[in-house]
């Protein structure tokens, strides 16, 4: 089990808005769908688009890449477009006011 960092306040956050972080040099895309917190990883893997920046779907379930459409499940990382490729994802811990990523 790794170790919780904290990322973000919640209220850096907004309901249907993301935050991009850099966490020992990885950029992480965290996402607020309804008060659900997600974390993925913020490169897309077609072309390296900024996922942290893309459109997350009305159910908050994707979230697709702004520069060619390639969409994420946010759950577990996976491209809806090759089910065999996914984006890492991240442990999210919320605690109290605070946002937490496992390392």
């Amino acid at each position: 089990m790794g170790e919780f960092v904290k990322v973000a306040s919640v209220k850096d956050i907004a309901p249907g808005s993301s935050r991009i972080v850099e966490l020992k040099g990885e950029p992480i895309a965290i996402f607020n769908v309804k008060g659900s917190f997600y974390a993925i990883h913020n490169t897309c893997l077609h072309q390296g688009g900024p996922l942290g920046e893309g459109f997350v779907d009305d159910n908050g379930l994707t979230v697709e890449c702004p520069w060619h459409g390639w969409t994420y499940k946010l759950q577990t990382g996976q491209t809806t477009f090759d089910p065999g490729k996914k984006v890492k994802i991240y442990k999210v811990k919320v605690q109290g006011s605070d946002v937490f990523l496992e390392i």
